[in-house]
């Protein structure tokens, strides 16, 4: 092999690596932002109309960069894994964190959700047969040092807050089963059709709340619409596309890790925007998740 063609090689396997940290970074980013969003949006959609207008929105983008590029929808196995996991991710998950975040508040109920890469990383080792290495499980276990830390601050106390932690917990598990069931498909199929036949099997499974969400969204304000708006093209259509091609090019346990990090920045934003001034345990928390995930990605 020449200098030229090894060199010329290195530089595409470092511009990838570029395009995947890139990439994880904003998907990360966006999904942060999103449960704010939704925290300040529970007053105005309840969580059935909130979460179909999103992924409808969503679906629409996604359907568009489709015809686009022209791409072809997935078939076969790839499709029945597409639509289980936009069920779990789009549909179960976006409807019990909305429901969640009626009663928890935006930072709490990151903390809970990002409960989900030790079921991932669980999942993954056991079903895809990634195995579970040491630095993954210490990793997992400083970072959810952190989140406990973090919760154990922002926690409040009643039957409420207590419910809307168990749907924390579901979502959780939704989105790490979500993960686990969306891997194998995007070995034979692009981020791109994986990513829309899930958000559009999610629509159509939520169309039940349709007339609800007909009546909320008639009274619903512009900066409301605006923020669905959001929502539907940020952290879902693109987000999870961007999640998607990650995921296409990293083992899911170690992916999973890189949610804690999500967390500290929701603290941070609740903080700026929501006014929720965070607690001194918050700080020590979210530096032991960022720890957490720097010692999870290790190999």
């Amino acid at each position: 092999m020449s200098v030229t063609t090894g060199t010329w090689r290195q530089r595409a396997r470092e511009g990838e690596r570029a395009r995947i940290a890139g990439a994880l970074t904003l998907a990360l980013l966006m999904w942060a932002s999103a449960f704010v969003v939704i925290r300040s949006l529970g007053a105005h959609l309840s969580a059935g109309p909130l979460a179909l207008t999103r992924i409808v929105v969503g679906s629409a983008v996604l359907g568009l960069a489709m015809l686009v590029r022209r791409e072809r929808p997935p078939a076969g196995r790839a499709l029945a894994r597409a639509v289980l996991a936009g069920l779990l991710w789009f549909g179960v998950y976006m409807v019990a964190l909305n429901a969640a975040e009626r009663w928890v508040d935006a930072g709490t109920s990151s903390l809970l959700v990002n409960t989900g890469p030790v079921f991932v990383a669980l999942l993954a080792g056991w079903l895809l047969h990634e195995g579970v290495p040491r630095p993954l499980l210490g990793g997992c276990a400083i970072a959810l040092a952190g989140a406990g830390l973090i919760a154990l601050s922002l926690s409040g106390h009643g039957s409420h807050e207590l419910l809307g932690a168990g749907l924390c917990v579901l979502a959780a598990l939704a989105y790490a089963l979500a993960m686990v069931v969306q891997k194998p498909a995007l070995s034979s199929t692009g981020a791109l059709p994986v990513t829309w036949a899930a958000c559009t099997a999610a629509a159509l499974a939520l169309l039940g709340f349709l007339p609800q969400t007909v009546h909320d969204l008639s009274h619903a304000s512009p900066t409301t619409l605006l923020g669905v708006l959001y929502l539907g093209v940020g952290p879902t259509a693109t987000a999870f596309l961007l999640w998607a091609y990650v995921l296409s090019k990293m083992d899911a346990g170690r992916l999973g890790a890189t949610t804690y990090v999500i967390p500290p920045v929701v603290v941070i934003l609740g903080w700026l925007w929501l006014g929720q001034v965070p607690p001194a345990l918050a700080i020590p928390g979210g530096i032991l998740c960022l720890v957490g995930v720097a010692v999870a990605r290790r190999r």
